[in-house]
This record gives C-alpha cells, structure tokens and sequence, in this order.
C-alpha cells in the first residue's frame, strides 16, 4: 500500500548484506511483503571472504541460494590450517573427518564479497523481495514505544517513510539504529584489536587437496589470515593489539610490509606476489575495534542481526555464519507472530537467547584457542593469557553468558572461568599435538576436543535440518518453556508433547 510518500509493508530490512538478504528471503517465502533498503549499489566492496558449511548447505539452501553458490566458482575450502600453538609445524584440520560435517557437506567456500552478496540479494529478488538500492535510512518511527517504521531518503534523494510490523537492522557495524532498540553497545577488552589487511596476487598455495584452505599464522606482534578467493587472488590481514596502534599508523603500505616480514610464513607464502594497487582490492584497510555485543537485540517492531548486534573475532570465520544464523532466528521470529501462533515475546527471547548463546560460544572457543598459543616474549600473546587475566577482564565474558539455560554455561565467578577456558585450551592445544604426530593422518582427537565440537554443534544442526527438513528427527528445546523449529525451519513451534 502507498499514498505519496508514504508505504507499508510487512517487514523493513535495513541493509542487504548476508543477513538482510537471509531474513528477508525467508520471511517473503511465507507471503509477506518484504522491502529491503540498501544505502549502496551493489555490488559493493566488504570484508569477511570466508564461510562455514553450515552457510552454504545449511541457510542459502533453505533459502535457494546455494545452486547459485555453486555454479559461482568460487574457491573451495576444505578447512583450515594454521601456524598457532606451541609446535612450529602448521596443522590443519578438515571438515570431513567430523561426522556432523562429513560426506557431500564438507567444504565451503572462500568468497569475494561483491560477488557472493549479490547472489544473496538477487536471490532475494527471486523471492519476492523488494529490494532498493542507494537508499539511505535516516531514523525510525516510533508509536507507543514500539517501532513502526523508517525514514529515509531515496536514490533521488527524496525523504520518504515505510511503515512495517517490523524493522530489522542488518546494517553491519557501522550501524546508526542499533541504539533504537536501547541498551547499550560493549566492546570486548579480550579481543580489543586491529585489523590492516589488504590483497595480493600471485601468493603461494597450501599443497593440495587443502589449496583452498584459510591459512592462520601467530606471530609475536599478533597473527595473519591467508584467504585464497581465486587461483592468484588472497586477501592477507593482519591483526595486532590496539596498544600496538602505531604498527599500523603512518604509510599503510609500509606498516603491512613490515608486520610481513615479522612473520617467516606469511613472508614466504607472499615471496613472489605483488600487492593489488588499482580498484576496491587496491586499498589498504584497517578495521578496529570491532568486537562487540549490544545488551539487547530487539524491542517491540524492531530487531538487530548480523554485525549491528554483535562480532567475535575473524580467526574462525564466524562473522557470515553469524550474521546469517542470527537472521534465520529473527526471521522465524517474525513469522511466527504474523502468523499469530507465537506471541511477540515469547518468539524474540527465543531469538535472542539462541542468538546469545551461539556468540558465547564462539567467544569462549576463540579465547580458549587464543589461550592455547605460547610466545611468552611476545607482548600481544602474553596478553591473551586467560590465567593471568585479571578478574575485571574476565567479568563482561562471565556477564555475557549469565543466565543462559544450558549447563555448558554454569559460569559462578571469573576466576572459575579462566580455569576452564586454561582446561579446554590444553584440551585443544594437546588434540592438535595428536594432530601434528599424526602427520594429519586423523584428525579425530580434535573434534573430539570439546571446545571445538561445541562451536560446531548449532551450525550442524541447522545444516541436518535445511537438507532434511521434517527427516531430521526433532529438536529439544534448549530452555525451559522454549521453542523449536518447524518441520520447515521458518517457524518456531511448542515441542512436541507439549
């Protein structure tokens, strides 16, 4: 409906990356009428080339973009390998050894992200979605203490107004509507860090089958990522301590190169490369502080996904994978209370507890596997001790986790959680010594390791579930009073029995 400047919908979605282009798409394929208002052209430059099985044949086949993913040609990763731990060796682990991930599943992909976006966001197109580009988002509006709709300006430049029974932010971190929904926005002081990060051609590869693989190096000012997004085409970052900010101040090509030489792998991998100089990958780059969570992630009308509620870390790619999962959640959300079978209440503290509890895990995983690398001379490293943490430094993770129904997080004071974090670092740390004496010949010892196979866990689940649908079995709530998904996966439902 539209009278001038004025429209309604079901759904408004603020920005079409991943997880706007996700919910939007799942929520049109329940019939509802869905905009999506995009303050860029696609497609456009972003960070985050790496993705998780769960992405690709768990979410975008529920969605119907995972056909598009494969004629796409993008780079295929395996796993992962990484120069981190106390052994010099690199180690690798792959994603077929897990039985959770084995067979058809097991690999993603290593994406450019113009070109994997606009996959997402035609495909949203496909479904139903509306989808405008170069619109800016300029406030919300608000009745009752409710949200209702937004403001914005349109590729014009025209300033317009969409009413919508919901609001979603997926505008990423650089977010100015998050503080609609109240609360505030916390930042990390574990991984309080930077990113300068820029692409190469022409870089060396991991010997195959694991040439597409992340490649991870530690080194004594912090640690590199290796993404191969084609046959001669990496994205190579480095991340350092904010303390150590003048490492990447002054020319920036000049800082990289030097963190490069700081680090024998990278430095070799990059023997015979040459840094792109022209277009969007000619730039260098430099992100900081962008580990984070907001208090709360939604208010009546309006809900916050992806990067514009919260991030981790990029070291295990869970960037996508969240912004993706955390739109299936409020997307389930959303459907069920137009559909009048969940109240609002009810269905957004499923969202958000959920959403909480799978950013908790990451957190508590990457500080565990930060944990289990040793450089005792090295100040970035020596800092990432979670024993010799102070008590302060600990109390937003035990905060973050609080309350969450699930004995995984029986959390009683910090310094009981650095003794667990040291415990399940050691577990890690001694799976990939297995790892390493084995010649990779097994790669079971670590997903064994119960801070890996906890990490895996959600994402698994919604994989099983998007390719088998009602065949998956059913699911247990993870608290009690809580939901489950539908047969189909785009709703919540009582569990059975109740």
């Amino acid at each position: 409906m539209s009278t001038g400047n004025h429209e309604e919908f079901d759904v408004v979605v603020v920005g079409g990356g991943p997880g706007g282009s996700t919910l939007a798409t799942l929520v049109a394929m329940r019939g509802h009428r869905v905009l999506i208002l995009e303050k860029e052209s696609f497609p456009r430059y972003q960070i985050g080339e790496s993705l998780l099985p769960s992405t690709v044949h768990g979410i975008c086949h529920l969605t119907g973009a995972d056909e598009e993913l494969a004629k796409a040609g993008f780079t295929v990763k395996r796993g992962g390998s990484f120069r981190w731990g106390v052994k010099p060796e690199p180690w690798t682990f792959s994603f077929s050894i897990s039985q959770k991930t084995a067979g058809s599943t097991s690999y993603a992909y290593q994406v450019e992200r113009m070109k994997f976006d606009k996959i997402l966001l035609d495909n949203a197109r496909r479904k139903g979605v509306e989808v405008r580009e170069q619109c800016t988002v300029t406030g919300v509006v608000e009745d009752g203490g409710a949200v209702r709709g937004v403001t914005h300006a349109d590729a014009a430049g025209n300033e317009r107004q969409v009413l919508a029974r919901y609001v979603v932010d997926a505008s990423g971190n650089t977010s100015r509507l998050y503080k609609q929904v109240g609360g505030t926005r916390e930042y990390s002081e574990f991984f309080r860090s930077l990113a300068l990060f820029g692409y190469f051609e022409g870089g060396k590869r991991l010997p195959a089958p694991n040439s597409g693989n992340i490649l991870s190096a530690a080194f004594g000012s912090g640690w590199f990522w290796y993404i191969p997004l084609s046959d001669t085409l990496t994205s190579v970052g480095a991340v350092v301590r904010r303390e150590d900010a003048e490492k990447v101040q002054g020319d920036p090509e000049t800082a990289l190169m030097k963190l490069i030489d700081e680090c024998p792998l990278i430095k070799d991998y990059l023997s015979n490369a040459t840094r792109v100089t022209t277009g969007e990958y000619g730039k260098l780059r430099v992100r900081k502080d962008y580990s984070y969570n907001n208090t709360r992630f939604w208010k009546p009308g309006m809900v916050l996904i992806g990067d514009a509620a919260c991030f981790v870390d990029p070291v295990f790619s869970s960037g996508v994978h969240l912004a993706t999962y955390s739109a299936l959640l409020a997307a389930r959300s959303i459907n069920s209370v137009l559909a009048g079978t969940v109240a609002e209440e009810a269905a957004f503290t499923e969202f958000e507890t959920r959403y909480r509890r799978e950013y908790s895990v990451f957190y508590e995983f990457l500080m565990s596997f930060y944990d289990m690398h040793v450089d005792e001379s090295s100040y970035f490293w020596s800092a990432k001790k979670v024993t010799k943490s102070t008590h302060d430094e600990l109390e937003s993770f035990v905060e973050l986790v609080a309350g969450i129904s699930s004995a995984e997080f029986d959390l009683r004071d910090a310094e009981s959680a650095a003794l667990r974090l040291k415990k399940r670092s050691a577990e890690f740390a001694d799976a990939v010594d297995e790892l390493v004496r084995d010649n990779e010949r097994s790669m079971t010892p670590l997903f064994k390791s119960s801070v890996v196979s906890q990490a895996m866990q959600q994402g698994s689940q919604e994989q099983t579930r998007a390719l088998l649908g009602g065949d998956a079995g059913a699911d247990a709530p993870i608290f009690t009073g809580g939901l489950v998904p539908s047969e189909d996966g785009l709703l919540w439902t009582a569990p059975q029995g109740d």
